[in-house]
């Protein structure tokens, strides 16, 4: 029972001041997350904003009062009980920096065996032209087997003008339209178990090994390096995290340890393939533009040293990025860091 109303209102109005502005807040940001205590603090309120409308509906003296209460707890039942989907806020930077680089470590045992199987197809190519010199004709491909290194190395620095002139543009764009397709079909080859991405990845590892072999037993290693470091410290790790995706699409087809139905697993992995893949696109965006501006100018026009350098700070970025972004920072000395504060989603299942 109320004894004195002025003195009731006064005092619970700043609890349903707090619940008005969490709902406020929740209005406005339709996929805004809540930790754990701070779902509490707002059932909490909730309750208490319900037990004060059934308490104040006894006065008839207080309508004003009475139709605010009810309104605030009709939002507040509305909130917590919503079934809907919420709607999805287009957020490329977040999903860049956040979505992409979690996604990447949630799967990176996909990414360490797509590595192996390219470093496998590396000592392969390698071991067989260090073995059988005329194997080159079936271990390199795009022309290198037409000539030797110390000729590809003599004609780039013979060519001091701009060899791209007016087309630098088109021949970046035609390395990010193959290179994206060839990224596509190692992804989609997971749909045979995996196979065809093991085999795609073990060949382009073959013509990695037996050019760089080639080139380094020919006394060119800075020219080779000042030549991939560029591009390929973007290119080759785009090419791996697409086999990635690839992996796991094969892992989810054939489901080993996993009695999830079969659409079930797939619609599981569908979200991250496609985060993978996008991420793999603007890499690959990147690599060729770095490729058609940079990589395909050699001294005396660009020194081989700013070259490898340009390419290493890259590789650093890269893998900070992977390694890195979008993970949380928390601090000992906040309620964050309990477990139960995790934070979840407003909804139904959030608050039972």
């Amino acid at each position: 029972m109320i004894i004195d109303l002025q003195r009731f209102v006064a005092n619970e109005r700043p609890h349903w001041s707090e619940l008005e502005k969490t709902l406020n807040h929740l209005e406005a940001e339709p996929n805004a997350t809540m930790t754990l205590d701070q779902l509490s603090r707002f059932h909490q309120l909730y309750e208490r904003a319900s037990a004060d409308l059934a308490r104040i509906t006894t006065f008839s003296s207080e309508p004003e009062t009475r139709r605010y209460l009810e309104s605030l707890v009709a939002r507040a039942y509305a909130e917590i009980h919503e079934t809907r989907e919420r709607r999805t806020r287009l957020a490329p930077l977040k999903w860049f920096f956040q979505t992409l680089p979690q996604t990447f470590r949630r799967h990176v045992r996909a990414f360490y065996l797509s590595v192996a199987i390219t470093l496998a197809g590396c000592a392969f190519g390698g071991l067989a032209l260090v073995f059988d010199p005329d194997s080159r004709q079936a271990t390199m491909a795009f022309g290198h087997d037409q000539m030797t290194p110390e000729e590809r190395v003599r004609r780039e620095e013979q060519t001091t003008g701009d060899r791209l002139s007016g087309q630098k543009t088109s021949f970046s764009a035609y390395l990010m339209t193959h290179n994206t397709r060839v990224s596509i079909f190692t992804l989609a080859l997971g749909m045979t178990w995996g196979v065809g991405t093991i085999l795609l990845l073990f060949y382009n590892g073959v013509i990695l090994g037996a050019i760089s072999v080639d080139y380094v037993q020919a006394g060119q290693t800075k020219f080779l390096l000042g030549w991939l470091l560029p591009h390929g410290v973007v290119e080759i790790p785009a090419i791996l995290i697409a086999g990635q995706a690839g992996l796991m699409l094969a892992l989810a087809l054939i489901g080993r340890g996993n009695r999830m139905p079969l659409t079930a697993r797939l619609r599981a992995v569908s979200r991250d393939l496609a985060t993978l893949i996008f991420g793999v696109a603007i890499l690959l965006v990147w690599a060729g533009f770095v490729e058609a501006f940079l990589s395909q100018y050699h001294e005396p026009v660009i020194p081989y040293e700013v070259k490898i350098a340009f390419g290493l700070v890259e590789l650093i970025l890269l893998s900070l990025f992977l390694a890195k972004s979008g993970t949380e920072r928390r601090s000992p000395d906040r309620p964050g860091d309990d477990p139960a504060a995790t934070s979840v989603p407003i909804g139904r299942s959030a608050l039972r």
